[in-house]
């Protein structure tokens, strides 16, 4: 630690997205960051899709990798909502003069970062099991199930909705919600159907809800939230086996009159993703104690239903990169979190209000059908602007807590 408090190494734990991500942001910060990640192996092949909004694109060009995205993308120019019926009930997207979403599969995105990350000389090291820290009054220590250990200036928890930092920073932090929701999907490599031209539909089942895509050369991606009333893991959810999961599908979406049910029909058992229950995270009090502070989901977990988990992981990172930047640790530390927490509380807030029209009964259903169209005319684009027009400016200099 020099003499002004600023942080010089960093420990940062978890080797997911956002814990390879922050620890480049940290180098091009001039904080020497190793990753300590769980698993003792990649997670290559892992997780289903997501997209990847403006926003999160511009913090990833922050610290030069926006381009990995956009490589791997296929753009999501829009938004269009539809009822069980097929009737359009609205569409929506990012303001024009903001580039489009990319949609993205986990684990390429995943394989792009980590190896962005090792071409830029980060240390990743797996099997290393975080077990508790210890505050040595110059640094902190991080001691892992292996029996080994690792000392920095600070420690970032980038160890997802579970966080074992988060509960080291509070014992009494809240534990994931279940919200109600098993997920599902699928790539395809030949639909049969003509592309949507960039729209991404999302369809309010009678039973679930159905998301597709349909690209140029007819290839396709779906995704299913299956109400399900009792919690279950993801384990458990792929222990009772594709076929089961996909006759139950077939039969959620057999009286509604979208492409739901002919896409489904046409997903092999072995094409299935199981990506297991939706979650929400309560609103996590402390981010930071001592030398410890949270990033991504172990800090601020959006619902899937938000489009912006990841983004959101990616803003944190690159703006905890800059406050250390430029602050003492103790005071980048307070920076950061006023800079972030009113962010994206307003984004998780809006996510969970989505999963409600996903859950909604019969009579909810109806209601949200013929309230929609109308409301969503009244909508200017610009007020929602919000979520996707945010720019993080690297070299502007971070300012204390105000």
């Amino acid at each position: 630690m020099t003499r002004t408090g600023k942080a010089r190494t960093a420990l940062v734990i978890g080797g997911g997205i956002a814990g390879p991500i922050a620890a480049m942001a940290l180098r091009q910060a001039g904080i020497e960051a190793a990753v300590h990640e769980a698993y003792d192996s990649t997670a290559d092949g892992a997780g289903g899709g997501m997209t990847i909004a403006p926003n999160g694109q511009d913090a990833l060009d922050a610290i030069g990798a926006g381009d990995l995205v956009r490589a791997i993308g296929t753009p999501v120019t829009a938004f269009g909502l539809r009822s069980w019926t097929g009737k359009d009930l609205a569409r929506f997207a990012p303001p024009s003069r903001l580039p489009s979403l990319q949609f993205v599969w986990r684990a390429d995105l995943y394989r792009a970062i980590y190896d962005e990350a090792q071409r830029r000389s980060v240390p990743i090291h797996h099997g290393k099991r975080l077990t508790g820290t210890a505050d040595t009054g110059s640094g902190v220590t991080a001691h892992f199930a292996d029996g080994s250990q690792a000392s920095a200036d600070i420690l970032i928890g980038a160890d997802g909705i579970r966080s074992t930092v988060r509960s080291l920073i509070d014992p009494a932090a809240p534990q994931p919600n279940y919200a109600g929701l098993v997920c599902f999907g699928a790539r395809m490599d030949r639909s049969g159907m003509p592309s949507t031209d960039g729209v991404m539909y999302m369809c309010f089942g009678r039973r679930a809800f159905f998301g597709y895509q349909v690209f140029a050369d007819s290839s396709a991606v779906w995704f299913v939230n299956l109400p399900h009333r009792d919690p279950m893991t993801v384990a458990e959810a792929q222990a009772i086996g594709a076929e089961e999961w996909l006759r139950t599908l077939r039969t959620a979406f057999a009286d509604d009159r979208t492409p739901a049910l002919a896409m489904i029909s046409r997903t092999d058992a072995g094409e299935l993703l199981i990506t297991g229950p939706m979650e929400n995270m309560p609103g996590v009090a402390s981010w930071t104690r001592g030398r410890m502070t949270l990033i991504g989901d172990a800090a601020h977990a959006a619902s899937s239903s938000s489009g912006q988990g990841a983004s959101i992981a990616a803003e944190s990172a690159v703006e905890l990169a800059r406050c250390l930047r430029d602050l003492p640790y103790d005071q980048a530390f307070a920076a950061y979190e006023q800079l972030r927490r009113p962010r994206v509380e307003r984004i998780i807030k809006l996510g969970a209000r989505t999963n409600s029209n996903k859950t909604a009964g019969p009579v909810g259903r109806v209601l949200r059908d013929l309230v929609m169209p109308a409301a969503m005319k009244l909508v200017n684009p610009e007020k929602t602007a919000w979520q996707f027009d945010h720019h993080i400016d690297w070299d502007a200099k971070a300012a204390p807590l105000t």
